[in-house]
């Protein structure tokens, strides 16, 4: 079954949200439903397994949560130790992070418990929370998995699980971890797995753990924020450090975003702003959680203006006012893209996206244009190529002749022949100079 995004809108009422929960969503600054919110949560209450794809910003974190709080609500506090009703698996903290305050501001008012399981903190205090029992655990796998063998997290009564961002887990390796994890819970669950793309593994992953699922497109796969300016500077390497601080020297960037490739890369785009005075702030998968979090938080209150992060902030980060993203590298999946560029342009709001491109990334971002279906204008080109998107060839520094060139082609074959035609002189080693033998000689021997 797939449901159209043609529907008329709804209110959250409608959509059989009521009580506490529609007091706590308004609260929230949810006045009327999303499309994706609209087509979940009606099939989620009525007990379907749901197949969700939309693109990154669209809401789905109250499209499961406010279905789940709804039943869960309903079923008293009595819960085993070590158990959870609910368990929304995702694939990095800051997403586990973000989804848990969520769920506690929709659970205002409501005695709903909830608890995070997730690696760079304390284990101890993590099975301290999972002691008693908890209505919602939100996870990413690893932790989770070890929690789970060592018998300190228990989820055999867990009847709800969501799987979140399932596209970032697979590109993450954990896909095994999340089979094994689905295997451990009750037989009988209800299951949700959303994903902002739907790859090969995904869809046979979808297969193996949903039982016939409502299919929910809210987006087709690849598609950016509709109010997302998108548009390229060509800068070699060594020009991008210039051209960044150029960028944010404008006082027209608020809340920045700077994404690079690797880890290192991010500590020296950091060093380098600092250097030229700006104040910002890193996270990436070698920082511990405190570290990330207190970026992070530096970051939302405003205390830094720039944030430089890795993919690993590209989802689950949803910080009002974020002006701007700069991709200071392309990433290596073209995906991750839509989903950094998601970061701005959130509830409404415009955004800026600049992608500083070296002239050796020009494969990287004809496979971003492939996957958002659209050229990417070139705004500034200061790399001084004929064509701004294609590697330079090198130049001969003399025309050659004719018979030059032709020397040239058949250099190597004609090497080859006279070699042939010389008789092989035997190399020396250092024993031979010596009058020894690396093979016969009492002493070699």
């Amino acid at each position: 079954m797939t449901i159209q995004d043609n529907a008329n809108p709804l209110g959250f009422a409608q959509l059989g949200i009521t009580g506490t929960l529609l007091k706590a969503a308004t609260d929230a600054g949810m006045s009327a439903p999303k499309p994706i919110q609209e087509k979940a949560i009606p099939p989620f209450l009525e007990g379907r397994d749901i197949l969700g794809i939309a693109q990154t910003g669209s809401g789905k974190t109250a499209a499961f949560s406010l279905p789940i709080l709804s039943r869960i609500i309903g079923l008293g506090n009595k819960r085993r130790p070590r158990t959870a009703r609910a368990l929304i698996l995702v694939p990095t903290r800051e997403l586990a992070v973000q989804i848990e305050k969520v769920v506690r501001e929709l659970a205002a008012g409501a005695h709903v418990s909830t608890a995070l399981v997730l690696g760079g903190v304390s284990r101890r205090s993590q099975v301290k929370r999972m002691a008693s029992g908890v209505d919602i655990l939100i996870a990413t796998p690893g932790r989770l998995t070890d929690l789970v063998r060592e018998g300190e997290v228990v989820l055999s009564d867990t009847t709800w699980l969501v799987l979140d961002e399932a596209d970032r887990m697979l590109d993450m390796g954990f896909i095994n971890d999340v089979r094994r994890i689905a295997k451990a819970t009750h037989p009988a669950r209800q299951t949700a797995l959303f994903s902002a793309t739907m790859p090969t593994e995904i869809e046979k992953l979808s297969k193996t753990l949903l039982r016939d699922p409502v299919r929910i497109e809210i987006a087709r796969q690849g598609t950016t924020a509709d109010k997302v300016r998108q548009h390229v500077v060509m800068a070699r390497l060594r020009q991008k450090r210039t051209v960044l601080a150029e960028l944010l020297s404008d006082k027209g960037m608020g809340q920045v975003i700077v994404f690079a490739r690797t880890k290192h890369g991010a500590d020296r785009v950091t060093r380098d702003l600092q250097r030229d005075g700006f104040e910002a702030a890193v996270i990436h998968g070698n920082k511990s959680q405190n570290a990330r979090q207190r970026a992070l938080n530096d970051f939302r209150e405003g205390v830094v203006r720039i944030l430089v992060a890795t993919d690993i902030a590209a989802r689950g980060i949803d910080v009002p006012g974020i002006s701007h993203v700069v991709n200071f590298d392309l990433p290596d999946e073209a995906e991750s893209y839509v989903h950094r560029i998601g970061r701005t342009a959130r509830n409404g709001a415009d955004g800026e996206a600049i992608t500083l491109c070296d002239p050796g990334e020009g494969n990287k971002l004809r496979q971003v244009e492939r996957v958002i279906r659209m050229p990417l204008p070139v705004s500034r080109d200061v790399t001084g190529d004929p064509d701004p998107v294609q590697p330079k060839t090198a130049v001969p520094s003399k025309a050659r002749s004719p018979e030059a060139a032709s020397k040239a082609r058949n250099g190597g074959e004609a090497i080859r022949k006279e070699a042939a035609g010389k008789p092989q002189r035997r190399k020396r080693n250092r024993r031979d100079r010596k009058g020894g033998s690396m093979r016969f000689g009492s002493k070699a021997a």
